[in-house]
C-alpha cells in the first residue's frame, strides 16, 4: 500500500512541477505565453523528446548512452554530405544516415553486452570517435544547400502543428507501445529490475541490450535529422552536450537510474520541463553559463530524488 502511494506521488509530482514552472515564467515574462513562443518551445523540445525515447529504454535497464550527441552530429554531417556532395536523393540520404545511427547503437550494445564494457566507457568512446569522424567528413565547415523539401521535416506545419512535434508524438506513442504492449517491453523492465533473474527465466539478456542500444541510436539519429532540417546547415558541433539534456529529461520523468522503473508518459513531462526551463531562462536573459549551472543542479536534484525514493521503497518493501 505504501509502495503504491510513493509511486503515485512520484508520478504526479513531475506534472505539478511543470505547472508551477509555466505559471512562474508566465508572470516573469509577458512573452512566455505568446503563441509564437509556445510554438518555439514545442519545436525545441521535439528533438529532446525524440532522443529521450531511446534513452528511456537504455536507462530502464540501468544503462547509459553518452554517444547520443555524437550520433546527432554524425547524422547531421553524413546526411548533409550525401545530399550536397554525393548527389544522393533526400529519402536515400535520410535512410543511410538512420542506418548509420542504428549501427552505432549496435556497436554500443555489442561492447556492453558481449565484451562486458561498462556502458559509460563504451558510449563515451563512441562519442569521441564519431565526433572526430564528423569533423573529418565536414572539414570543420558547415554543409548547406539542401533540397527545399527537406525543410518540411524540421520547419513545416500540418495545420497549426509543427511537423517536428508530430514526429515527437509518434515516437512517444511508439515508445509507450513497445514498453506496454510487447514482450520486448516487459523484458526491458525485467532486465533492469534483476538481470540475473532475467537470465534464469530464459530471457536473452545480451540480445535485449543490443536491441535497446540499437534503438537508442536510431532515435538519436531521427532527432539529428530533425535538427538538420530545422537549422538547414550541418555543423561538426551540432550535438555537443545534447546527451546530458536528454538524460536530464528522462531522469526528471521518473525513470530510475538503477533500472526497472519508469514510464514514457512521465518522460513527456520531463522533456517539457527542460524545454520550458531553457526557454524561460532565455526570455529572462539568463547567461548561457548560468543556464548550464541550473541544468546541472536540476540533474543532481532529479537523480538525488530518485535515489532517495528507491531507498525508501526498498526499506518499505
Amino acid at each position: 500500500m505504501k509502495n503504491n502511494v510513493i509511486s503515485q506521488i512520484r508520478e504526479k509530482a513531475i506534472w505539478l512541477v511543470l505547472v508551477i514552472m509555466v505559471i512562474t515564467f508566465a508572470f516573469a515574462s509577458n512573452r512566455f505565453l505568446s503563441s509564437s513562443n509556445l510554438f518555439t518551445v514545442a519545436r525545441q523540445v521535439s528533438m529532446y523528446g525524440i532522443a529521450s525515447v531511446g534513452m528511456t529504454f537504455v536507462i530502464l535497464i540501468g544503462g547509459i548512452d553518452l554517444s547520443t550527441g555524437s550520433i546527432i552530429t554524425i547524422v547531421n554531417v553524413v546526411c548533409a554530405y550525401l545530399m550536397v556532395k554525393s548527389g544522393f536523393s533526400m529519402p536515400l540520404a535520410i535512410i543511410c544516415a538512420l542506418i548509420l545511427s542504428a549501427f552505432i547503437g549496435l556497436l554500443n550494445g555489442i561492447m556492453v553486452a558481449h565484451i562486458k564494457m561498462p556502458a559509460i566507457i563504451a558510449t563515451f568512446a563512441t562519442q569521441i570517435i564519431f565526433s572526430g569522424a564528423a569533423f573529418m567528413i565536414s572539414g570543420g565547415t558547415p554543409i548547406f544547400g539542401f533540397d527545399t523539401r527537406f525543410k518540411v521535416i524540421g520547419q513545416g506545419y500540418v495545420g497549426p502543428v509543427p511537423v517536428p512535434v508530430i514526429i515527437m508524438a509518434v515516437c512517444f506513442v511508439l515508445g509507450a507501445f513497445i514498453l506496454n504492449k510487447t514482450y520486448f517491453g516487459r523484458f526491458f523492465y525485467a532486465v533492469g529490475g534483476n538481470e540475473e533473474a532475467s537470465k534464469l527465466s530464459g530471457i536473452n539478456v545480451k540480445a535485449i541490450k543490443i536491441l535497446i542500444y540499437s534503438l537508442s541510436g536510431f532515435f538519436a539519429g531521427l532527432a539529428g535529422i530533425v535538427m538538420l532540417s530545422r537549422t538547414n546547415s550541418a555543423q561538426s558541433t551540432a550535438g555537443v552536450g545534447f546527451e546530458f539534456d536528454v538524460i536530464t529529461c528522462v531522469v526528471l520523468g521518473g525513470v530510475s537510474v538503477s533500472g526497472g522503473y519508469g514510464k514514457i508518459s512521465n518522460v513527456v513531462a520531463g522533456v517539457l520541463i527542460i524545454g520550458v526551463l531553457t526557454n524561460g531562462m532565455v526570455l529572462l536573459n539568463v547567461s548561457t553559463y548560468t543556464q548550464m549551472i541550473v541544468k546541472g543542479l536540476v540533474l543532481i536534484l532529479a537523480v538525488g530524488f530518485d535515489s532517495l525514493q528507491s531507498k525508501q521503497m526498498k526499506a518499505i518493501g
